[in-house]
């Protein structure tokens, strides 16, 4: 077990590498600099100094010096933020976009897996039509058409929300919703999927014959196997929901950091650009392997595959 978990992380560092070299090509390729974006207009000469000061006239200077400053987790300083280093935005980004991930894919869990395990138990009938109906609008509707209709209606019209911004609880039910709801389908349909698979299982029909009351076998025994695939599926979501709510987070006026991703982008920032792409990926390959060690403990058959 533990050789394996080294080669897990030792495969998770060479992918960040790769992650690393991959994100700077792209973001030293674009046409312009943070020293002339916006509203700036700085002389050539001061430009030039600025670029030398932080090796950013070589690219190969600049890849290994802010490869040395990553892993020692000094991303130096946002040409975006004037006063502000990488860390400082990540550090006050982060936990904003974490909570309101997290809160999204509790949700999702919440309402997919019932709604999935209604829809098997009662396949082909009303209940099941009504889950499918969700999904289908779950997964089809953008974000930001879901965001922008929910901020209309409830915060411009009835006016019973704040109209976006972040600090009270009152700031949370929109977001978190708009986000969820992608993840609720995929996590209703993979329920679903996996329930009307394992309530035909042999091991089902004998807890049956038992004379198990019926939600003891569905809830317990079936839901727990049934419960897989979405647990396998969590790792991805959670980091997609943690590092992908670029939309929601501008659409609702988040300061997360999936909105200063956007605008280190917008002002060709590549430290900026390079941290929240190394956080990122961070997130994502530590969750999948998180779940993927629940995924051992919940079934033991796997357990000696990780």
């Amino acid at each position: 077990m533990i050789p394996k978990l080294i080669k897990r992380l030792l495969a998770g560092v060479a992918t960040l590498l790769i992650v690393y070299t991959v994100t700077f090509v792209m973001a030293v390729s674009i046409p312009g600099n943070p020293f002339q974006s916006g509203d700036r207009n700085m002389p050539p000469e001061a430009e030039q100094a600025l670029r030398a000061r932080y090796h950013m006239d070589n690219n190969w200077t600049f890849f290994t010096e802010y490869l040395a400053g990553a892993i020692r987790l000094d991303f130096g300083p946002a040409f975006t933020y004037s006063d502000w280093t990488c860390n400082q935005i990540i550090a006050s980004a982060l936990p904003v976009s974490m909570l309101l991930g997290a809160l999204a894919i509790l949700v999702a869990i919440l309402v997919g897996v019932p709604l999935g395990v209604i829809g098997a138990v009662h396949r082909d009938r009303l209940p099941d039509f009504a889950g499918l109906s969700i999904v289908i609008l779950g997964i089809s509707i953008p974000t930001f058409v879901t965001g922008t209709a929910a901020l209309t209606l409830f915060c411009v019209y009835l006016k019973w929300l704040p109209v976006g911004g972040w600090g009270t609880i009152w700031h949370l039910p929109l977001p978190v919703l708009t986000l969820s709801l992608p993840f609720i389908a995929y996590i209703a349909r993979l329920t679903r999927t996996s329930m009307i698979d394992t309530l035909a299982s042999d091991f089902i029909r004998t807890a049956r014959a038992k004379g198990l009351p019926e939600s003891v076998v569905v809830w317990k025994h079936a839901l727990r196997v049934a419960f897989l695939p979405v647990l396998s599926y969590l790792g991805p979501a959670t980091a997609q929901a943690m590092t992908g709510s670029f939309v929601v987070e501008k659409v609702f006026g988040i300061p997360g950091l999936g909105q200063h991703f956007v605008n280190a982008a917008l002002n060709r920032d590549p430290g900026l650009i390079l941290a929240t792409v190394l956080v990122f990926s961070a997130m994502l390959i530590a969750l999948n392997l998180v779940v993927d060690l629940l995924y051992g403990l919940v079934d033991p058959r796997i357990r000696g595959a990780l």
